[in-house]
């Protein structure tokens, strides 16, 4: 069984959906946790205090992380309050729906700063953490429509497939020090997100499986990931066989 007791683990977009479900599996398997939120501070407190249920420490942070300094001063404070941080999610998205023709500028603006830059501000802002450690793992949630695209999401899309990109990347730059960083590629997710979807009630008719994925699913490929020695630079396709 894995264990991640005396490490903490950074989650993004922890308040809710896929990152709340990190965040509880991470304690659940010893992990101290800090949950970063941008807008629900009573749902990020909630996470938390099941979090503490497994004798852990668990705080929440309210953090833009598209924002460059506000990133850093969140991964600075967290980094005072645990004494350190071995583990990094970033698990924050957005979405702002349209098609191409008709996408308005900062609806792309939006997406790509939370999604691409977010990801990129969290890792640049612990890496040097990490490298002075020579100890780290990096897990940054992408997704299918990264992979194989999805109408309507040229945005979302674009910032996915970045993602892929930026773990690879920074997986080849980080190796030599012990640091590994891999993604996770979800399909469709029961979150509140895919409930918004037009025709949602038919996604599943669409995966092979026949069925969503559960948050708690996707936990379980983050920390699989973050328990990994050998495995760095990988994308796991999470999707019920849809992007296969």
């Amino acid at each position: 069984m894995m264990d991640f007791h005396g490490k903490t683990a950074v989650v993004t977009g922890a308040s809710r959906g896929i990152g709340a479900a990190v965040a509880r599996r991470f304690a659940a398997l010893g992990a101290d946790v800090a949950v970063i939120y941008a807008g629900r501070a009573d749902a990020a407190e909630s996470v938390c205090a099941d979090c503490r249920e497994h004798g852990v420490r668990a705080a929440a942070y309210q953090c833009d992380v598209s924002d460059f300094a506000a990133a850093k001063e969140t991964v600075n404070q967290i980094k005072k309050d645990f004494g350190g941080i071995q583990i990094l999610v970033n698990n924050a998205g957005i979405t702002r729906d349209g098609l191409l023709a008709t996408m308005k500028e900062q609806d792309f603006d939006a997406v790509v700063n939370t999604n691409l830059k977010g990801t990129f501000n969290m890792i640049r802002h612990c890496v040097g953490i990490f490298l002075r450690a020579r100890e780290g793992r990096i897990v940054n949630i992408s997704s299918v429509a990264g992979l194989i695209g999805n109408p309507g999401q040229a945005n979302y899309a674009a910032t996915k497939a970045g993602i892929v990109g930026l773990t690879k990347t920074t997986a080849r730059e980080l190796a030599s020090r012990g640091v590994t960083c891999n993604a996770v590629a979800p399909g469709f997710v029961e979150t509140d997100m895919t409930k918004s979807l037009p025709g949602a009630d038919k996604i599943a008719e669409s995966i092979p499986l026949g069925r969503l994925c559960t948050p708690e699913e996707i936990a379980e490929a983050v920390t699989f990931l973050a328990a990994a020695d050998y495995i760095t630079g990988e994308v796991l396709r999470v999707d019920g066989g849809i992007a296969m």
